[in-house]
C-alpha cells in the first residue's frame, strides 16, 4: 500500500513552489515518513524554518509551523523549545540560511546541546534570491557571484557541528531517500541537539551553471562521488580521493539545555 503523505499536508498550500527536479519535496517526504516511523502526535511537533525555498517546508505540512526571518530559525526555535520543551522541534534550513547569515545561531545551538533536530538542505547556493555563492559552494563551481568560479574554501557542515558541540551529527542525500529517513528518524529520537545535512539538487541555479544537463544528473551525481562511512573504512586513502561521506558521523550523550534550563528554575525558585 502507498504511503499517505496527506494526512501530513497542508493539501490547501497545494502546488507547491519548488522548481521541478528540485530535491527538496524528496526530503521533506523523508522527514514526513520519519515523524510517521517514530508514530508522533502531529499536535507535539513544531517545524521552524528562515528564509530560502527550503524555508517554505513549514507552510506545507500539517503541523504546528513557524515560518521566521532570514538565518534566525534557530533563534525562534529555541525559545520555543524553552517555552514547550515537551514539543518535538525540527528547523529546516538552507545551506546560505544556516551557515551564513544563520551560521552564529548554528554553532551557539550546537554549543548549547538543545534538543532539537536541524536539517540542512544543502544545494550549494543561494536557490531563492538568485544563484549567490554560499558558505558550503564548491571551490570552483559557477554561481552568480562566482562567474569565473568560486575560490573561497567551502564549510564542511558536519565537521562545523561536531568542532561547535552537536552531540548528533549525520549526512544524507537526497538520492539515498530511504537511508535519508531512518537517519532522520534518528536524530530526531537523540537527546541533544541534532544536525543532519542533506545533499539536495537545485537544477535550475546550480545545476545549469555547473554543466548538470538535468536533475537526474544531480541525483547521478550524488549517488557517485558518495560514501558511507562504514565503505569507506575498507577502503584506501586514494578511493576516496574526492568523495564525501555519508552516515552518522558522531552520536554522544551530554547535558542538555532544557533540562539543565528547568533544573535551575527550580532551584532558584526553591531559596526564595
Amino acid at each position: 500500500m502507498a504511503f499517505d503523505y496527506e494526512k501530513y499536508l497542508r493539501m490547501e498550500m497545494m502546488p507547491h513552489i519548488w522548481c521541478p527536479g528540485c530535491g527538496n519535496g524528496i526530503v521533506m517526504k523523508a522527514i514526513i515518513r520519519a515523524v510517521d516511523f517514530l508514530k508522533l502526535d502531529k499536535n507535539k511537533v513544531a517545524f521552524v524554518s528562515g528564509i530560502g525555498c527550503t524555508s517554505r517546508l513549514p507552510g506545507y505540512v500539517d503541523f504546528y509551523t513557524l515560518h521566521t526571518t532570514h538565518g534566525r530559525a534557530l533563534a525562534f526555535a529555541t525559545g520555543l523549545k524553552l517555552a514547550r520543551p515537551d514539543l518535538t522541534v525540527i528547523v529546516v534550513s538552507g545551506d546560505g540560511d544556516a551557515t551564513a547569515i544563520g551560521g552564529n545561531h548554528f554553532i551557539h545551538s550546537c554549543r548549547r546541546n538543545i534538543d532539537m533536530t536541524l536539517i540542512i538542505f544543502n544545494n550549494f547556493i543561494y536557490g531563492m534570491t538568485g544563484g549567490q555563492v554560499t558558505p558550503t559552494t564548491p571551490m570552483d563551481a559557477f554561481a552568480t557571484t562566482s562567474p569565473y568560479g568560486n575560490i573561497e574554501n567551502p564549510f564542511d557542515i558536519c565537521k562545523l557541528a561536531d568542532g561547535a558541540g552537536a552531540t548528533f551529527v549525520a549526512r544524507g542525500t537526497s538520492y539515498h531517500n530511504v537511508a535519508l529517513e531512518k537517519l532522520i528518524a534518528q536524530a530526531i529520537q537523540h537527546k541533544g541537539f541534532s544536525v543532519v545535512e542533506v545533499l539536495v539538487g537545485c537544477p535550475v541555479y546550480y545545476g545549469r551553471k555547473n554543466k548538470f544537463r538535468s536533475p537526474s544528473d544531480l541525483l547521478r551525481w550524488q549517488k557517485e562521488v558518495t560514501v558511507s562511512i562504514k565503505a569507506a573504512e575498507k577502503m584506501k586513502p586514494e578511493e576516496l580521493q574526492g568523495k564525501i561521506l555519508t552516515g552518522i558521523f558522531k552520536k554522544e550523550d551530554k547535558p542538555e539545555l532544557t533540562e539543565k534550563y528547568r533544573e535551575l528554575i527550580e532551584r532558584v525558585a526553591s531559596v526564595r
